[in-house]
């Protein structure tokens, strides 16, 4: 049933045909078909400079500069399709994050380094463990979208501090005191999917949905589209689809594809993202309830 939804381009084709679908392709045999300038958020998450099997396909480490160059075509193939106020996110780990950035600061303007806990993963006996991945930020142009009120973090406040008596920007509720922040380069709220989250897969990579949230609310409207030429098994894609935008995904393997289209669907009867409630982002372990724990 997913794979019926598939598509295979074999010609220019139109965005309209494209929206709100997964192409099931090789990246660079689907780029000469894509439309042009009809892009507003790119989300770039290509795999590692690791030794990684994803599925039925290996990818290699290889030494930086051959890295840096395959980094540096897959963009290239990419910039065509963006709109002058196109913002830009390129995933990345500590390894391949030095080929991240020569590969942006030539071709895009870099606004930031965003640096994100990832608090799973195995310990080190002869080196610090791995627990944090980067996401450049990037924009095509001075003119783009940031919408800083959207992506506020909500934070339990310990030592609430008062002013003639009351509180001192933070709220008082049921549920204890909290404040809202604006949001820095450095996110600690996150959930890396494990086996009893609604949104986790078999993809050996997935980023959580909630990260995903934070790129779509800040760097899109509502309607825009969100791009993601390596899409695994479909994050970005539910959250455009969970928060009123349009997307298009590309993803080699047929098996992440169908698990892509398969979320979407279950999209369609539960719009939540884990940690996102009442229009706020909430610290991890900050909110009780059932279906809105961080």
């Amino acid at each position: 049933m997913y794979r019926q939804r598939l598509l295979q381009l074999n010609e220019p084709t139109p965005l309209e045909a494209l929206t709100n679908r997964t192409i099931q392709q090789d990246l660079f045999q689907a780029l000469p078909h894509l439309p042009h300038r009809c892009v507003d958020l790119l989300v770039v998450d290509p795999p590692y400079n690791l030794d990684k099997v994803f599925n039925a396909t290996r990818f290699r480490k290889t030494d930086l500069e051959t890295y840096t160059d395959w980094l540096a075509t897959c963009i290239d193939g990419l910039m065509p399709l963006l709109k002058p106020t196109a913002s830009i996110y390129i995933c990345g780990d500590w390894q391949s994050s030095p080929a991240v950035f020569r590969v942006a600061q030539s071709r895009f303007h870099v606004r930031n380094r965003i640096t994100w806990e990832r608090e799973k993963g195995r310990g080190a006996r002869s080196n610090w463990k791995n627990a944090a991945e980067d996401l450049w930020f990037c924009t095509l142009s001075k003119q783009y979208t940031f919408n800083v009120d959207a992506v506020k973090l909500k934070r339990r406040v310990l030592a609430p501090y008062t002013q003639n008596g009351l509180p001192k920007d933070w709220d008082k509720t049921g549920q204890g005191n909290f404040r809202l922040t604006h949001p820095s380069n450095l996110w600690t709220d996150l959930t890396v999917p494990f086996w009893s989250m609604a949104e986790n897969t078999d993809h050996p990579t997935q980023k959580p949905e909630k990260l995903l949230a934070k790129l779509v609310l800040a760097s899109s409207n509502p309607e825009d589209l969100v791009l993601d030429p390596f899409l695994g098994s479909g994050t970005t894609s539910v959250v455009a689809k969970k928060l009123g935008r349009r997307y298009v995904g590309v993803e080699q393997d047929e098996m992440y594809c169908c698990l892509a289209e398969k979320r979407l669907a279950i999209a369609e009867a539960d719009p939540s993202i884990q940690g996102f409630a009442d229009g706020v982002f909430w610290e991890r372990n900050s909110r009780r309830r059932r279906s809105h724990l961080p």
